[in-house]
């Protein structure tokens, strides 16, 4: 489902997604994310992004995960 807070253009951040009006990636929020870093310390950070951004880039990783497409973890063997 597309959110109109995520936006991609090839032009900006090399197309990767991005909260929209900002150049603050999907990837560069769940990395924070990841590595635990509260959601308070990503918006002072970054005070284009809002917690709405933050929670649209999680549901487009979500979204993307729920392709048809797996990505296995390990090599398969054979």
């Amino acid at each position: 489902m597309a959110n109109p807070l995520i936006t991609a253009n090839p032009n900006v951040m090399m197309g990767k997604p991005v909260i929209a009006g900002t150049r603050i990636t999907v990837e560069l929020i769940l990395e924070k994310l990841a590595a635990g870093e509260p959601v308070e310390q990503i918006l002072r950070a970054h005070p284009h992004v809002t917690e709405e951004g933050i929670r649209a880039a999680i549901q487009y990783a979500l979204d993307v995960l729920r392709s048809d497409v797996i990505y296995p973890l390990e090599p398969v063997a054979g």
